[in-house]
């Protein structure tokens, strides 16, 4: 088999799938695959919404349907542009390369480029990997196009994640057997959820919890973590006495005299509004804080003013 030859669409497990992506680069580069030969497609049997019953309850298959896909992407013998997975990537005989080292950094940023939603992602990166294949001193050309933008990529996906953290909201629920079972509704940008679900592992280790995404869903069952398909807002739970009691005390707590509109629009841009409980008293709060503090100057002596 000659790969630079051939056309090659290599069939990730998801559209965040790093680990197969690393795979399969590893041996595309062995291979001396050209990045314009290589084109990077993925299965996302998870992307489809469950409209109604127990969104966890395929897991087991949607793992048949990774390992189906799996199975198929063999080489297509009479096909012009042939299908192959990273397994069987690895399972080709291949002569003894330079492999490419980059450092950890590096390997950070790649992994979050490969998060975002930007559909040339993997292509990107690869390209990246083949030229500094071919120019080893392009590791440390922090001005080269391609890393730059690699690297843009990997701060939006970094925000996204940073903000998923800040603005998950758990409301307490039920599963199908009554168990308690907290649940919060998500909307990510980009393909961040695996990427961001260790943290509520660990920092919610004790309790179980499920986070509700359009792409996909997560279970932690206090043993590990289960995904599931993607789910819409109607299947999250709705407001309960536990959140009123924290909307009265978001409200108490505000300070009209150290509101800086423009800091809180970027720490909590508007598009995360809807699905935060609290935005709902931010108009009041602002206009309040506006009337307030107008009041509070005026109060003041005219010498103090100066």
């Amino acid at each position: 088999m000659q790969a630079e030859n051939d056309s090659l669409t290599v069939m990730l497990e998801a559209p965040d799938d790093f680990a197969g992506f690393r795979q399969a680069a590893r041996v595309l580069l062995a291979l001396g695959a050209a990045p314009e030969v290589v084109h990077w497609r993925w299965t996302d049997e998870l992307s489809t919404q469950a409209e109604d019953g127990d969104l966890f309850a395929d897991a087991g298959a949607a793992d048949a349907g990774a390992a189906h896909a799996a199975a198929a992407g063999a080489w297509v013998a009479d096909a012009p542009a042939r299908v192959i997975t990273p397994d069987a990537l690895d399972r080709l005989t291949i002569a003894p390369g330079q492999p490419v080292h980059i450092r950890k950094p590096q390997l950070a940023v790649l992994r979050h480029a490969c998060c975002h939603r930007n559909p040339g992602r993997f292509m990107l990166c690869y390209r990246w990997l083949w030229r500094l294949q071919c120019m080893p001193s392009l590791a440390g050309d922090a001005l080269d196009a391609d890393w730059r933008e690699i690297e843009r990529l990997a701060r939006a996906v970094g925000r996204e994640i940073h903000k998923m953290h800040a603005f998950v909201r758990f409301r307490p629920a039920q599963d199908e057997k009554g168990a308690p079972l907290h649940v919060a509704w998500f909307e990510p940008e980009h393909h961040i959820v695996r990427a961001a679900s260790g943290f509520f592992r660990e920092r919610f280790s004790n309790m179980r919890w499920a986070i509700l995404t359009p792409g996909c869903s997560v279970l932690w069952d206090q043993e590990c973590l289960q995904w599931g398909p993607g789910a819409t807002q109607a299947q999250a739970p709705g407001p309960d006495a536990g959140e009123a009691l924290w909307l009265a005390y978001y409200q108490s707590t505000f300070n009209p005299a150290r509101l800086k509109e423009q800091a809180m629009l970027r720490e909590m841009p508007r598009r995360y509004w809807k699905n935060l409980p609290e935005t709902q008293l931010i108009s009041g709060l602002v206009a309040g804080a506006r009337s307030r503090t107008g009041l509070m100057l005026a109060a003041q002596p005219a010498a103090q003013r100066a």
